[in-house]
């Protein structure tokens, strides 16, 4: 018989018995769980984990490639590219975004509540990297540094530079914050000057640690070579800015090109600005007026008017034409035809009618020409389409085809009017007048240095546009223009200028206004052997020199061409120095045998440069040009006054070179010494 004790001990199994089943039925659905949440992560949330465990323990960086550098034909730097420092953040390890982004805007010093609010907002976002600001000043980069603060960075980018500022500002064109060219060559060339970027890997652990780092470097862009001069690039802006602000006018171009290559050896536009601060400015100031704007060119278009008619021999230079009685009638025009100023210029000859600038004489030539064979030479001058590969946004102008050409339409093409072109057309066409007769394509870009090789880029002839005996009487009869007729205050001492003015009333809402004008002049330089072919475009003048390219335009044109003469040296073609003496000191006696003995009693400049190391060189007789780069050479300053060559300097040749290092020299136009050129052995 078992006892109640003995029944009491058996009772606790099936209550443990309970207690186990629980347990295990607990243990079993936590460890289905367990199994069911692995499934769960291995096989339908696998791709994300991987993704995210990659994000987590890999940052991988865009390592920006840099831009090569746009260089003048001589080699000096125009735009090129410096490191900046950029502000990033790690935002899901900041704890408190807004105290951040005041933090960051105060030592910054430029933020507005807009920046401070747009900062907060990046920092606050659940991302392992966001920009903060980029390409800040270095001082800017120091105080932010300075705050210490977890989650904040700097990284290094290539940010644009224009050292000179505004100078060939609209050639150029800026570029944008990520590397890339937004406006001008550095658009246009972006391809070739941008490079390759590279790539940073980072692998971090669990703490985001760095433990490794691999990176692919990225690919430098090609170095472009311009065929602008930085100097006469200066020359032309300043004499552009001072003739606009003279004449108080709302803006103008001005374009030097070489006649003989199609080099643009300058561009200037006014108003302008400073690329390095493009977002500052506005976009009337950003245009390339040069390329872009259009205007009616007036008395200019004259030129291919003339040369049509010379070309295709409908009147040769000794045509008498009469404007009689200083008005003309053409059918399907309700304005009559008059001369500047109603004047009535009577009988003149076809040369007059182009130096007079006669429009009565000019419709007249234009109507015996056509409207085929007149459409044929606008064409052929390249008015009515783009002219330079350099510039995509160069607009193309209006063009009417000789079809829909009636005779009042013939007539107002005949006098510039019904055409409209851009400054850069102009240029080229007269370019072509001025080298004989081949129209060259007009270009900026003479090199491309990859890989150090430089590949240089060959003048292109497109066609021929008169031949060589009609551009020598249309020089001819430019000549005249600037000599005795409207283009006198074009004339440069010393040198055959030919050129022709231009004035045209600008079209305002569909009607022509009578107060505002475009004035324009275009020359070439020397005239029997040009260098330069110049174009000036001046927009609505208002100032006390009137609003005609006579007036106006011409002026800028002579304040261009001299210095740009002086600079070049090249030689005088009115009234030219008499003969330079040459001697020679590689006799073994020591003496000299000049090679022209005349005038030998006269007295002398030499030109041998060197002399004892430390001492004053003897710069006589040199340009300014040579004269200053010897000196600058051995570490001199130099004053200069006058113009032509060097007659005297202070202090004299062979002297001690003293602390100060400064040269003063006195030039002279036409130096009344005969000059002898010495060499040494």
């Amino acid at each position: 018989m078992t006892s109640p004790a003995t029944a009491a001990t058996h009772d606790w199994r099936p209550i443990m018995a309970r207690r186990v089943a629980v347990v295990s039925v607990l243990l079993g659905l936590w460890v289905t769980g367990i199994e069911a949440k692995l499934v769960y992560l291995q096989v339908f949330e696998r791709a994300d984990l991987v993704a995210r465990a990659e994000r987590q323990q890999e940052r991988t960086q865009v390592a920006p490639a840099k831009r090569g550098d746009i260089l003048d034909r001589r080699g000096r730097v125009l735009a090129t590219s410096v490191d900046a420092d950029t502000i990033y953040a790690v935002p899901t390890e900041i704890d408190n975004p807004v105290d951040a982004a005041k933090k960051i805007c105060d030592a910054l010093g430029d933020c507005d509540a807009k920046d401070r609010q747009s900062i907060a907002e990046r920092l606050g976002q659940k991302r392992a990297f966001a920009y903060i600001k980029r390409q800040i000043a270095p001082d800017q980069a120091e105080r932010v540094a300075a705050l210490n603060l977890d989650g904040v960075g700097f990284m290094k980018e290539s940010k644009r530079f224009y050292p000179n500022k505004e100078l060939a500002s609209h050639l150029l064109g800026w570029v944008g914050i990520d590397n890339k060219g937004l406006s001008g060559l550095e658009y246009t060339y972006d391809p070739q000057i941008r490079g390759k970027a590279g790539t940073i890997m980072v692998h971090a652990d669990a703490r985001r640690h760095a433990f490794s780092r691999f990176e692919r470097p990225p690919t430098t862009g090609s170095s472009i070579e311009l065929t602008i001069d930085e100097y006469l690039q200066h020359i032309a802006e300043r004499e552009l800015h001072a003739g606009v602000l003279e004449n108080r006018a709302a803006g103008g171009s001005a374009i030097i090109m070489n006649p003989r290559t199609g080099e643009i050896l300058a561009m200037a536009n006014e108003p302008t600005f400073n690329p390095n601060a493009y977002r500052d400015s506005q976009e009337t100031e950003r245009r390339n007026r040069a390329i872009q704007d259009l205007y009616e060119p007036g008395s200019t278009f004259k030129v291919v008017t003339a040369s049509a008619a010379l070309e295709e021999k409908v009147m040769p230079l000794d045509t008498m034409i009469d404007t009689n009685p200083g008005r003309l009638y053409v059918a399907g025009r309700s304005r009559l035809i008059i001369d500047d100023a109603g004047r009535n210029n009577g009988v003149l000859s076809f040369t007059k009618v182009i130096v007079k600038s006669s429009n009565i004489g000019a419709v007249k030539i234009g109507l015996r020409v056509g409207a085929e064979r007149l459409s044929r030479f606008v064409g052929q001058y390249g008015f009515g389409k783009r002219v330079s590969p350099d510039f995509p946004s160069e607009n193309a102008g209006i063009v009417w085809s000789h079809e829909k050409l009636n005779e009042s339409a013939l007539a107002s093409i005949s006098m510039g009017y019904q055409v409209a072109i851009t400054p850069l057309q102009m240029v080229a066409a007269v370019s072509s007048v001025a080298n004989g007769g081949q129209y060259i394509e007009p270009r900026v870009l003479r090199a491309v240095y990859r890989n150090g090789v430089r590949y240089q880029v060959t003048p292109k002839v497109v066609r021929r546009t008169v031949s060589p005996d009609t551009a020598a009487a249309l020089t001819t009869i430019m000549e005249e223009v600037v000599t005795a007729g409207t283009a006198k205050r074009a004339a440069i001492a010393g040198y055959t200028v030919a050129g022709k003015t231009g004035t045209a009333q600008k079209l305002i809402g569909g009607q022509y206004s009578h107060s505002d004008h475009f004035a324009s002049f275009v020359g070439f330089v020397p005239s029997t052997n040009p260098v330069f072919a110049i174009v000036v475009v001046i927009d609505a003048a208002k100032g006390p020199n009137g609003d005609h390219g006579g007036t106006v335009a011409a002026p800028i044109f002579r304040n261009i061409a001299e210095p740009a003469l002086r600079y070049l040296g090249v030689p005088l073609t009115v009234n030219p120095p008499a003969p330079v003496l040459v001697a020679r000191h590689d006799q073994t006696d020591g003496s000299q045998t000049p090679t022209n003995t005349a005038g030998a009693n006269e007295p002398v400049v030499s030109l041998v440069a060197d002399g004892p190391p430390g001492t004053v060189p003897d710069v006589r007789g040199m340009s300014a040009r040579d004269a200053v780069r010897t000196l600058v050479k051995l570490g001199m300053n130099a004053r200069v006054s006058g113009d032509g060559f060097v007659v005297s300097q202070t202090p004299e040749p062979g002297a001690p070179i003293d602390g100060d290092a400064l040269c003063r020299l006195v030039l002279e136009r036409w130096p009344s010494r005969r000059v002898v050129t010495a060499s040494r052995r």
